[in-house]
C-alpha cells in the first residue's frame, strides 16, 4: 500500500471551517435581533434546526462511509458559504430561517466526515485526534475574537463576506486532502451498517461521553455568558473568559491525548467527566476573575479529553468502512446536548434563575458520569476492537 501524503491541508481546511464557525457563534443572533426578530423568534431560529441536524447528522455518516469523508467535507465548506451569501439577503424571520438552515447542514455535515479522516490518519491515533482539537479550539477563538472587530469597523455585509471568503478558503484546502480510500462491504444498503451499529454495546457508551463533552459548548454559547453578566463582567472581559475554554481544550489536545487510552480499564472518561460536571455545578459559587477563569479553563481540558476519548473509542471499536456512521451515532450525544442544555437552561432560569440552572446541569453531567463509570465493562464486553483483542 502506498504511503499516505502530508495531511498539511487537512488542518489547515479543519482550521479555516472553524474560523468560520467561531464567526457564527457571534454574528448571527447579532444580526437575527438587528432585524427585529423577538426573543422566541430567535430562539428557534437556533432550536428547530437542531432538531434537522440529529437527523442529517445519520444520513451524512451513511454517506462518509459510502462516498468518504473528503467529499462530505467539501460539501459542508460550500454550505456554509452558501449560508454567508444567503444571511445579508434575508430581511425576516422565514428568510433568516432558510439560510440558518445552510449553516445547519454545513454543521451537521463536518464533523462525522471530520472525525472520520482523522480516525484514519497515520500515527498515533490520540495523538492525531488531539492535534484536531487543538487546531479546530484555535479557529474558533480566532474566528469568535475577530469577528467582532470585523463587526465594528465593517459591519454584517463586510463580516458575512469574510465568512464566506473562509468557507471558500476551506473548501480550496479541503481539494488537497488526500482521499483515504473506503472498503464498504458488496451490496450493503446505504443505511446498513446502523443495523450492525445499534448491536455495539460500546456506541452508546460513545454517545454519554459525547453528550458530557459538548455540555460545555453548549453553555458557552447560551447561558455562560449571562452569568457572566451577572456576575458584573462586561462584553470584553467576558470575551476574554469564555475563550479560556478554548484555550484549555488546546492544553489538553496536545498535552494529554496521546496517553488516553480506552478500554474498561480506562478512568479517563471519569476522571474528565467529573471535571466538567463540577466545573459547571461549583461555578456560581465563586465570582472572581481568576477563579471563573480556572473553572472556564478546567471545562475546556475536561471537555477535550472527553471529545478525544470518544474519537478514539468508536475509532478503535469498529473497521473503516463503518466510522462515518458509528461516528454519526456518537455524535448523537453532542446533538442532544445541543438541543437539551439551552432548552433545560431556559424553561429553570426563567422560573428559578439562572444560577440554579448551572446547578441542574452540573448535577445531570454528575448523573451521565456515575453512568459511563458503571457501564464501562458493560459497553466493552464481546467489543472486538482494531487490535484483534477483547477489550
Amino acid at each position: 500500500m502506498p504511503r499516505l501524503p502530508s495531511h498539511l491541508n487537512y488542518f489547515l481546511a479543519s482550521f479555516a471551517w472553524n474560523y468560520g464557525l467561531g464567526m457564527t457563534w457571534l454574528v448571527v443572533p447579532l444580526y437575527a435581533y438587528s432585524t427585529g426578530l423577538s426573543g422566541a423568534e430567535i430562539g428557534i431560529l437556533f432550536s428547530l434546526p437542531s432538531v434537522a441536524q440529529l437527523a442529517i447528522n445519520l444520513v451524512c455518516g451513511a454517506y462518509v462511509d459510502r462516498f468518504g469523508g473528503k467529499r462530505i467535507m467539501l460539501a459542508s465548506s460550500a454550505l456554509l458559504a452558501m449560508g454567508a451569501a444567503a444571511m445579508p439577503l434575508a430581511g425576516n424571520f422565514w428568510s433568516l430561517l432558510l439560510a440558518q438552515c445552510f449553516l445547519m447542514l454545513a454543521h451537521a455535515t463536518f464533523w462525522p466526515a471530520n472525525w472520520s479522516i482523522a480516525a484514519e490518519l497515520p500515527g498515533g491515533r490520540g495523538a492525531q485526534a488531539g492535534r484536531l482539537n487543538a487546531v479546530t479550539n484555535l479557529g474558533q477563538i480566532l474566528g469568535n475574537g475577530s469577528c467582532g472587530l470585523i463587526l465594528a469597523f465593517g459591519g454584517f455585509n463586510v463580516t458575512y463576506s469574510v465568512l464566506a471568503a473562509t468557507a471558500v478558503l476551506a473548501l480550496a484546502l479541503g481539494v488537497g486532502t488526500p482521499q483515504l480510500l473506503r472498503t464498504a462491504p458488496p451490496g450493503r444498503p446505504l443505511f446498513g451498517n446502523y443495523a450492525v451499529l445499534l448491536r455495539v454495546p460500546v456506541l452508546y457508551y460513545g454517545i454519554l461521553c459525547a453528550y458530557v463533552a459538548a455540555l460545555p459548548y453548549s453553555l458557552v454559547m447560551s447561558f455562560y455568558p449571562l452569568l457572566l453578566k451577572q456576575f458584573g463582567f462586561g462584553a470584553e472581559a467576558s470575551g476574554v473568559l469564555l475563550a479560556l475554554r478554548a484555550v484549555g481544550g488546546i492544553g489538553a489536545g496536545l498535552a494529554v491525548a496521546r496517553f488516553v487510552h480506552t478500554g474498561p480499564a480506562s478512568l479517563w472518561p471519569v476522571v474528565a467527566g467529573l471535571v466538567v460536571a463540577l466545573a459547571v455545578c461549583l461555578q456560581p459559587l465563586v465570582s472572581h476573575w481568576s477563579a471563573v477563569g480556572a473553572f472556564l479553563f478546567a471545562l475546556g481540558m475536561g471537555s477535550s479529553v472527553m471529545i478525544i476519548y470518544f474519537q478514539v473509542t468508536i475509532a478503535e471499536a469498529v473497521p473503516p468502512e463503518m466510522r462515518g456512521s458509528a461516528m454519526a451515532l456518537g455524535g448523537l450525544g453532542w446533538g442532544l446536548s445541543h438541543l437539551s442544555t439551552p432548552l433545560l437552561m431556559g424553561l429553570v432560569a426563567d422560573q428559578y434563575g439562572v444560577i440554579a440552572g448551572f446547578y441542574l446541569l452540573g448535577a445531570i453531567a454528575l448523573v451521565n458520569v456515575a453512568l459511563i463509570s458503571w457501564l464501562r465493562r458493560w459497553a466493552f464486553s464481546g467489543t472486538r476492537l482494531k487490535t484483534g483483542k477483547t477489550a
